[in-house]
């Protein structure tokens, strides 16, 4: 049977965070503090009519985030400069991909920037990495439906919300990448059969292996509860 598996492109593949922080730094200098905001947020509010008042966050960091976002959106295919996480994961999934047949779809939820269309910047990105022929899904919406849709087997994300939606609404079965530890969070996915890796390497170790056991999908009431300790 073939084996289809999805990746997350951005803390998993591509290193997003890096490239907020150093627009930050030109914007405000380096003492600033703005938490990154992941491109799935941004997405999300600019899907959105109305943008609601976040009451926990304070006005001048949404400002900064704001700015940060808006050079982001005006940066003529911003999504090709991003470095790799890791340089040779992106070759080392193609070749494995031909090795053992995967079929391998890379899915992102990144807003769209001046320039190409995210689906075209993101295959040339793929393509640089040594991916050639890239298959890339822009989605809005639940990745768990997505999973579902495509019919993975695994899919590899550094979201504990997209895992838990594709454990519990696909019969895919999630690694949620965690570079460091976080007792919380590794305690919930466990209870929800949701593996662990350190890195998309270490992810890809555990692919490797011949065989692996594809857990029926978790309780709706196992997904509610968990998402409270999430949050």
């Amino acid at each position: 049977m073939t084996v289809r598996i999805g990746f997350d492109m951005d803390g998993v593949l591509a290193d997003f965070a890096s490239a907020f922080r150093d627009v930050e730094v030109k914007l405000f200098g380096p003492s600033s503090t703005v938490k990154t905001e992941s491109p799935e947020v941004e997405a999300g509010q600019e899907e959105r009519t109305e943008q609601p008042a976040d009451a926990q966050t304070p006005h001048e960091m949404r400002r900064r985030r704001d700015a940060i976002w808006n050079v982001i959106h005006n940066t003529s295919n911003f999504w090709t400069t991003l470095k790799p996480l890791d340089p040779g994961a992106v070759r080392r999934i193609h070749e494995l991909m031909l090795r053992r047949s995967w079929e391998v779809v890379f899915i992102t939820q990144r807003p769209a920037t001046v320039g190409q269309t995210v689906q075209r910047q993101t295959q040339q990105w793929l393509r640089e990495q040594g991916f050639d022929l890239p298959s890339v899904v822009v989605i809005s919406g639940s990745r768990g439906a997505a999973a579902a849709a495509l019919r993975l087997n695994y899919h590899v994300d550094d979201s504990p919300q997209n895992c838990l939606d594709v454990a519990s609404d696909s019969r895919a079965t999630p690694f949620l990448i965690v570079p460091e530890r976080d007792e919380i969070t590794e305690n919930s996915a466990k209870r929800l059969r949701i593996n662990i890796a350190r890195s998309v390497g270490e992810a890809l170790d555990a692919l490797e292996q011949p065989e692996r056991d594809s857990s029926k999908p978790p309780r709706l009431l196992d997904k509610l509860s968990t998402m409270v300790r999430w949050k």
